[in-house]
């Protein structure tokens, strides 16, 4: 028996989409995308007539009603993920959501319970994808005891820094009435580390933002209210703490990316060195160094978010990269973290 087509509506039409999910929905046998929906009806033509999409929407809520629509594929900014996804899920429609999962937890919280109303549907969030191929290893290591009971984790996060550029541009990143309470690329590292030690159960954050103005797209000069540089501790849920440390303004930075592990009878290290590719080392109690991981190329995670996205559809897999209740676990740690740089000292998860 030939199985139905699976007729997915596009919400925004960005980078992600472009280079991610549209290749990725493209080479799923039965899969077809069938309309899309931009900011303006002139963006949404141009994205129609790159890839050959038969139609657009007028907007999103046009993507929604469509009949002919099975699933939604939303990439808009963080402020419309939860309308959005809230108004899919109602309609019975499956829902991809781009990372990150909303504005605040309260927004998250509502998408979860909203996807737990509708059991029929799939609801999956775009998972953060920098530590995929090293994910099953790291996570296969640390089960099977070989760095012992975890001390800490010590990462330090400067991918893309450099020193304060007061000239730079507003981002829709820098306007937190578009993105949230979500700062650079803070919760896409935690959901990472999720995923290796579990989730936090405390935190505690000073930050600031060094480039403190910049101009937006009329010229004017705007307040930056989100951080371009911030510490955050924490004790994790199984034992152990956590430091983070994430930038985009230190000039020489020594590694865009280093990630260590202790344990307490090993130490695991993700790290890249400036313009080179991130590597997996690692080393046990009575060795004099960290040497390099193979990765078992079979072990090797890769980016397979449409398709695990349809799987969960045609066959009922469960979604676990990345579901809505991990979503919201994130979006509540990404809000002590604010709520700790306002003044709230440590604060205690989960926050409700």
């Amino acid at each position: 028996m030939t199985e139905q087509p699976l007729r997915v509506g596009l919400i925004g039409a960005g980078g992600n989409m472009r280079e991610r999910h549209m290749p990725g929905f493209r080479a799923i046998p039965g899969v077809e995308v069938v309309t899309v929906a931009n900011r303006t009806p002139e963006s949404s033509q141009a994205f129609a007539e790159e890839w050959n999409i038969p139609r657009i929407a007028e907007n999103w809520g046009a993507v929604i009603d469509d009949e002919q629509v099975d699933a939604v594929c939303i990439g808009t900014w963080p402020y419309m993920h939860a309308p959005i996804t809230i108004a899919a899920l109602e309609a019975g429609k499956h829902v991809l959501c781009e990372a990150r999962m909303a504005l605040n937890s309260v927004e998250a919280h509502r998408m979860l319970d909203v996807a737990r109303a509708h059991p029929g549907q799939v609801a999956q969030i775009v998972p953060a994808p920098l530590t995929f191929a090293f994910d099953p290893t790291v996570m296969e290591m640390i089960a099977a005891g070989e760095i012992g009971e975890v001390i800490a984790v010590d990462a330090r996060i400067a991918a893309g820094s450099a020193f304060p550029d007061q000239d730079s541009p507003a981002h829709w990143r820098h306007d937190r009435t578009l993105s949230g309470n979500n700062i650079m690329s803070m919760g896409i590292w935690y959901e990472s580390l999720i995923r290796w030690v579990g989730p936090a159960r405390t935190v505690q954050a000073v930050g600031q933002a060094v480039v403190n103005h910049r101009r937006n797209a009329q010229g004017r000069r705007v307040a930056m209210t989100i951080p371009d540089y911030v510490d955050i501790t924490g004790e994790l849920e199984q034992g152990g703490q956590l430091r983070m440390c994430v930038t985009t303004v230190a000039g020489h930075a020594p590694a865009p990316v280093d990630i260590l592990v202790y344990g307490t009878r090993g130490t695991l290290q993700l790290y890249q060195p400036p313009g080179g590719a991130m590597e997996l080392l690692a080393g046990r109690k009575g060795e004099q160094s960290l040497k390099p991981v193979p990765i078992d190329p079979a072990k090797r995670g890769d980016w397979r978010v449409e398709q695990d996205f349809v799987d969960a559809i045609r066959t009922g897999t469960p979604v676990t990269l990345t579901d809505f209740a991990t979503g919201v676990h994130y979006m509540e740690w990404t809000d002590a973290v604010t709520q700790s740089l306002r003044g709230a000292g440590r604060v205690s998860l989960p926050l409700r």
